[in-house]
């Protein structure tokens, strides 16, 4: 087995079940189909992480944002209560089209406010991994895009969630491989201590992953991330600030860097022929879901890994 077919099996391992995926489509499109039959609603948008792809398994939740007339709803965008009426609106309405007893459906079983959006239930709220979609009420202004509440302030804020779709869709366009590795970067990220939020680790991989080959792409996105999270992470369309502000910086870098290193000696492993070390290498990064060689890595791939020196990582040129 090459390292590329250990990529392979690894990308199997971050990807959830083609089932999984198209059954969590469905879920969510039950709500692009039934919300737009009230009279207020204009539009409900698929955003995030299974909208651009990058979705990792398993799948427990989806977005959708609920676009609304302002005609509609007048004093929706003032600061005040109207943050929280169109959180209750928006709970109202699911409910009275996919609740128990729904006009176009039964899918939703609770639902609850967030500061954001109405986190809707579709399997039992007491089962761990309880399915769940997220539907932000926001309003559209035609020069000022989209405007979503914020109860726990009680004011409205702008936001672009089409925006990040966008970038990803772009950059996978240009390369087939961009939203397939945000997956197993999101799946490295969860299995070693999960100190970036997901969406952190989405918007690092759009400054920090090149297009290359996999395995130099992966082993310079981790060298530059390790450097790029000691500054804040932000969001891409610049009007939401730091993505996550109490992150554990030095954590999230110190799990970057390890990964760094082993990362860069398993590509230069792998350019010298050495493909069963490089091999083992990657395991070491990734844990078990990257193969073993055939011959095996001895104890966890400490017998072949330690027999090559550390060496300091730098950041390292992207192109």
């Amino acid at each position: 087995m090459t390292v590329n077919e250990g990529f392979d099996e690894l990308q199997q391992a971050a990807d959830a079940h083609i089932d999984a995926v198209r059954e969590a489509r469905r879920r969510r499109d039950e709500f692009r189909t039934a919300l737009p039959t009230a009279e207020d609603v204009l539009d409900v948008l698929p955003t995030g992480s299974l909208a651009r792809g990058t979705h990792k398994d398993p799948i427990h939740d989806v977005d959708v944002v609920v676009i609304y007339d302002p005609d509609a709803h007048p004093t929706w965008g003032d600061p005040g209560d109207s943050a929280l009426e169109a959180l209750e609106h928006t709970r109202d309405l699911v409910n009275e089209k996919l609740g128990s007893n729904g006009t176009e459906g039964e899918e939703v079983r609770l639902t609850r406010l967030q500061n954001h959006a109405v986190k809707c239930f579709l399997d039992d709220p007491d089962t761990e991994g309880a399915f769940t979609v997220d539907a932000t009420p926001a309003l559209r202004h035609p020069e000022e895009g989209i405007w979503i509440p914020e109860q726990h302030n009680s004011r409205w804020v702008r936001s672009d969630p089409e925006h990040l779709n966008d970038l990803t869709a772009t950059r996978h366009a240009e390369w087939n491989q961009f939203a397939k590795l945000v997956r197993v970067l999101k799946r490295w990220n969860a299995d070693h201590g999960a100190h970036m939020k997901s969406l952190v680790v989405e918007v690092l991989a759009l400054d920090h992953l090149p297009v290359a080959d996999r395995p130099v792409a992966v082993a310079r996105f981790f060298a530059a991330a390790q450097e790029a999270v000691w500054s804040p992470v932000v969001d891409p369309a610049g009007l939401c600030g730091e993505i996550q502000p109490d992150m554990d910086r030095g954590a999230a870098s110190s799990a970057l860097a390890s990964a760094a290193d082993a990362a860069a000696r398993a590509v230069e492993a792998d350019a010298r022929g050495e493909g069963r070390r490089a091999m083992c290498l990657w395991r070491d990064v990734f844990g078990d879901i990257f193969p073993e060689p055939i011959g095996g890595c001895g104890t966890g791939g400490v017998a072949l890994i330690a027999a090559v020196p550390k060496r300091k990582v730098v950041d390292a040129p992207q192109g």
